[in-house]
């Protein structure tokens, strides 16, 4: 077997577990008593956690993100913390929560200002101070967030999404507590779970494909699949494991291998419409993979995944991307078009993400008007 150069980077420390999230207070501590606790909207499912950080001594300020970061919301929220003096920064909550943690605790000690940093509409410059310790603790199972080196930015005025990227905002410990999504609403355990699933699926297709890569997302393609599948039955534990696992492989798959047209073109399209952004990639994989199936030089691997899907959904596997994308559509997956992604705007968002990061690692690519055809079909429903 004849092994290529590679190289990977991941989390400082990956703690896997049920009920682990408990180990969250102690491990911030060490860092020293200030800190900044970030969650979601609902500041009163990290209460526990904030109770337990003070009584350790911790002096903490809190940041909600109830919503994916925008650079107005970073901005306030950089203008409230800069007299902190934070040590370090946790990060309770999906990925909306985790990217800005990560944004913040790169940003804190940065000399510069966000500009300097972002890319696509800034200068994308790597950062000249280290970030401050960042922990992540995942309450979906869906964006991997909590491996990758990036956090992404929501742009109101340019229509985009852009990163913060460097390599040391790998959090310095991530928890993975599946217990934390139990009770995860459908609707989002849906979309998340097909987040996770297109990012084991296109790390494995992508041009940038590693032996690392290959052995964290082969084996939970299927698995994650059919535990998402589960997931819409009713609520069950093993199947809340596996996502985790998924997800988190996911992470540090596509922070090594990169991703495809899937995530290309999400990022363009949560720049110009208020949806999620796991709805948007859980409309996309359907017709996605059948695009890079199909009109892929080297088509071996979608068709491996392809067989993957087939199994799980009883289908044949010339259907399989069809199948996955009315599965998705019967759980409750709402098309793009009803997503708020109009049929004149497919042209435009076609042609911005042909220069995507995310794009480079499709296994070929695609020209404007095919990643048209993939709009047009993922817009139904």
């Amino acid at each position: 077997m004849t092994v290529p150069p590679f190289q990977f980077a991941l989390p400082g420390c990956v703690v896997f577990g049920r009920n682990q999230a408990a180990r969250a207070p102690a491990e911030a501590l060490a860092h020293g008593a200030r800190g900044v606790l970030v969650h979601g909207a609902d500041g009163a499912r990290a209460e526990w956690l904030a109770r337990a950080l003070r009584d350790g001594g911790a002096r903490l300020r809190m940041v909600a993100c109830g919503a994916e970061p925008t650079l107005p919301m970073l901005e306030a929220a950089l203008a409230d913390l800069r007299d902190s003096d934070a040590q370090w920064v946790l990060a309770l909550g999906g990925g909306a929560a985790l990217d800005m943690g990560k944004a913040l605790a790169a940003l804190i000690p940065a000399p510069g200002g966000i500009m300097d940093h972002l890319e696509v509409v800034g200068r994308g410059l790597p950062l000249t101070a280290a970030p401050l310790p960042f922990i992540a603790l995942p309450t979906t199972a869906g964006t991997g967030a909590e491996a990758t080196r990036n956090a992404v930015i929501g742009l109101p005025d340019h229509g985009r999404k852009a990163s913060i990227r460097d390599p040391r905002m790998l959090p310095r410990l991530a928890i993975v507590d599946p217990a934390l999504t139990d009770g995860c609403p459908r609707g989002v355990t849906l979309a998340s779970g097909l987040d996770a699933l297109a990012q084991v699926i296109e790390p494995y297709l992508s041009c940038k494909a590693t032996p690392f890569t290959d052995a964290l997302v082969r084996p939970a393609i299927g698995p994650g699949l059919r535990a998402l599948m589960r997931l819409m039955q009713a609520e069950d534990a093993a199947a809340r494991d596996c996502m985790a696992w998924v997800s988190l492989c996911g992470g540090m798959a596509l922070a090594n291998g990169g991703l495809g047209a899937v995530h290309g073109l999400a990022g363009v399209i949560g720049g110009v419409t208020p949806a999620a952004h796991g709805a948007i990639c859980g409309a996309l994989l359907g017709p996605v993979l059948r695009m890079n199936r199909d009109h892929a030089p080297d088509p071996a691997r979608a068709h491996e995944v392809c067989r993957e899907i087939a199994l799980a959904l009883d289908c044949a596997e010339s259907e399989a991307p069809q199948a996955l994308a009315r599965w998705a559509r019967d759980a409750g997956l709402p098309g793009l078009g009803a997503q708020g992604l109009a049929p004149g705007r497919f042209a435009a968002v076609a042609e911005a993400s042909l220069g995507s990061s995310s794009m480079k690692g499709n296994p070929f690519l695609p020209d404007a008007a095919l990643l048209c055809e993939v709009l047009e079909a993922a817009s139904p429903g």
